[in-house]
């Protein structure tokens, strides 16, 4: 079985999946700027546990955006083919994808 196939529909497009997901796109690209501050401050506890929640937040965000991408997604294969290249560059592509594509998806849960 695929493992894809694992993820409940309703995990993936529902009005609180949805919330989720976006919530976590925006939360993602905090990793830059945690980054460069660590970087330039050094290790300050404050900035460890935002690093720490904006790599999560990018976790769950790269999950959703590829089952979706996999699953549901129904742009043509070379949209998808783009998507997939461009998901590689995490934490930005997932984010991308899901601002540009997920969210303007027409993809309803079963009811």
């Amino acid at each position: 079985m695929d493992a894809y196939q694992y993820a409940k529909k309703e995990w993936i497009v529902s009005p609180t999946a949805r919330r989720v997901y976006r919530t976590c796109a925006i939360a993602s690209l905090t990793v830059y700027a945690s980054m460069a501050a660590l970087a330039l401050k050094g290790p300050l506890p404050g900035l460890k546990q935002l690093l720490f929640l904006g790599v999560l937040a990018t976790v769950i965000n790269t999950f959703g955006m590829e089952v979706f991408l996999f699953r549901f997604d129904d742009s043509a294969a070379w949209r998808q083919v783009f998507w997939f290249v461009l998901m590689l560059f995490v934490p930005l592509g997932p984010a991308l994808y899901c601002f540009r594509v997920y969210c303007r998806s027409t993809a309803k849960p079963k009811v």
